[in-house]
């Protein structure tokens, strides 16, 4: 795959100590694109520098002054931020994530990914109203990461919101869709598989916001009616 943002050049990943953005690193890893990510524990630290071309940086998301450090010099950047609040009520949700856009502006990167859920932005009729309020301090959270990313930045930007997410082997059958009321599951890998898709495309995802679904996955969550696939 040729694209400027899968070269020579490093990408940022935030999130990266497992889930998806750990499968992404993997997966740039053995395209040859070297990585720069921000880490918060010494244990995904010392196992992530030691796949081809990744350099991990301690820090936290949460703080603006890691997040510059550990991106600078980047061509592009992907945050997969989310999780429980911090201690003291903070979101990585939105907080994190606002980092990663800010700092991605102020540091000229060329390229952002945010990868956030189901359920923000205008898919919210995707979910059921019992799963909707299940998740809805985290959605709240990543739609004001959303927002700021529309409004606040003039990077060319994507959002991937994925389904219900598992850590099966990638069945490489997942696909995009600007479908709003698209639901079901999708693997981590292959979740990592479509942002490298969205990296390699260049203008045809600019400025785009899909869902990531994999619809040979049966689950109660799956959409009643066929999901059509973004074509790039």
């Amino acid at each position: 795959m040729v694209s400027k943002y899968l070269g020579k050049e490093p990408i940022f990943v935030a999130g990266g100590s497992n889930g998806v953005g750990l499968e992404l690193i993997k997966q740039l890893s053995a395209l040859g694109t070297p990585v720069k990510a921000l880490v918060r524990n010494e244990a995904a630290l010392a196992n992530l520098n030691n796949l081809p071309g990744v350099t991990a940086i301690l820090g936290d998301a949460l703080k603006e002054a890691d997040v510059q450090s550990a991106m600078n010099g980047c061509i592009a950047a992907v945050t997969t931020l989310g999780g429980r609040p911090s201690v003291d009520g903070q979101r990585v949700d939105y907080i994190g994530n606002s980092n990663v856009i800010e700092q991605a502006g102020i540091l000229g990167v060329e390229r952002i990914v945010l990868v956030t859920s189901i359920g923000c932005g205008n898919t919210a009729k995707a979910l059921s109203p019992q799963v909707y309020r299940v998740l809805e301090d985290a959605i709240n959270a990543k739609n004001k990461a959303e927002r700021d990313l529309r409004l606040y930045t003039n990077l060319d930007w994507t959002i991937i919101r994925p389904g219900g997410l598992k850590s099966d082997q990638p069945t490489g059958k997942a696909v995009l869709t600007e479908d709003p009321l698209a639901s079901g599951v999708i693997n981590r890998g292959d979740v990592a598989d479509l942002i490298i898709k969205v990296l390699g495309a260049a203008s045809a995802c600019t400025r785009k916001e899909f869902s990531a679904v994999d619809p040979s996955i049966e689950s109660e969550f799956n959409s009643l009616t066929a999901v059509k696939p973004y074509i790039f």
